[in-house]
């Protein structure tokens, strides 16, 4: 076993840093992977430089045996934003590892060259490069995944969002047309929305429609109960409609109390109760003759 093992690596990302980085940057270019739709080339050699002088300054004050030290900070927060705006562009896990993974031919190579015929050395070294480019290429995935899964709950956030919009029908009266599946987190946002938007406009009714909900069990009751009283502390009558046939017939069976909430088969129905209770009336206008 070499006693300082590593050290040729050292020596390479210090002494032929340019030599390297030219190397590696060809290679990544003529890569049949390299998504250019996605990267521009000066972009991709300036991270490539970056990289590799962090690398270097990293390897040249710690060693090349331990990436969680502090002097390693720098090269994984690149990496940690490198594959973080990766995975938001569109880049597959493999397709961001690689532009690690892609430095081990050029940096063996020269380690070749630097070594010559002592193959035990040159043994040693290049097993030690290769566990230091698998274990930062290992942590692009790692970071890719986390990024992945924020940019998937963000755009769940977003969608939950764009899914409980609350529309001012007319002057005083609400609308909350629900449409998919009506679970916990989702309450909690209509909840917000609506009583959001009760204070905003100083509305009195606050109709939610229930029509693009597919079922409704005990839960789902449960959840436009909750809406339902925290509206009314806010000073708004709720009214639900929607209420379909087999919605009805299930509601009955499962023995859900909506008594204390007025419901109707149809928006339009409600509407003309909510027009009512605030004392207002829409009339046709009879077209000039």
């Amino acid at each position: 076993m070499v006693s300082n093992a590593g050290s040729r690596v050292v020596q390479i990302l210090d002494k032929r840093e340019r030599e390297l980085l030219a190397a590696w940057v060809e290679s990544q270019l003529k890569s049949p992977g390299l998504r250019r739709d996605l990267i521009q080339e000066a972009e991709l050699r300036e991270q490539s430089r970056e990289f590799l002088r962090r690398l270097r300054d990293a390897a040249a004050t710690a060693g090349v045996d331990d990436i969680d030290s502090k002097a390693w900070d720098p090269v994984r927060e690149q990496l940690r934003v490198l594959s973080t705006e990766r995975a938001r562009r569109g880049f597959t896990p493999s397709e961001t590892a690689m532009f690690v993974f892609s430095l081990k031919e050029p940096l063996f190579a020269r380690l070749r060259q630097e070594i010559g015929s002592d193959t035990t050395v040159l043994a040693e070294e290049t097993w030690v490069a290769n566990i230091l480019l698998d274990r930062l290429g290992l942590f692009t995935t790692e970071v890719y995944q986390q990024g992945r899964e924020e940019l998937i709950a963000r755009q769940g956030e977003e969608m939950l969002e764009l899914s409980t919009p609350v529309v001012a029908l007319w002057d005083g009266i609400l609308a909350l047309p629900l449409i998919g599946t009506l679970d916990s987190a989702r309450t909690q946002v209509v909840m917000e929305n609506l009583l959001q938007r009760i204070v905003e406009t100083g509305a009195s009714i606050a109709i939610i429609d229930i029509t693009g909900v597919p079922t409704v069990d005990t839960l789902v009751a449960q959840h436009l109960l909750k809406t339902v009283a925290a509206a009314r502390l806010m000073g708004a009558d709720c009214l639900i409609s929607g209420i379909r046939p087999q919605i009805a017939q299930t509601i009955v069976h499962l023995g859900v109390e909506l008594q204390s909430v007025t419901t109707k088969a149809t928006l339009a129905a409600a509407f003309a109760v909510a027009l009512q209770r605030t004392g207002q009336t829409i009339g046709r206008v009879r077209p000039p003759a």
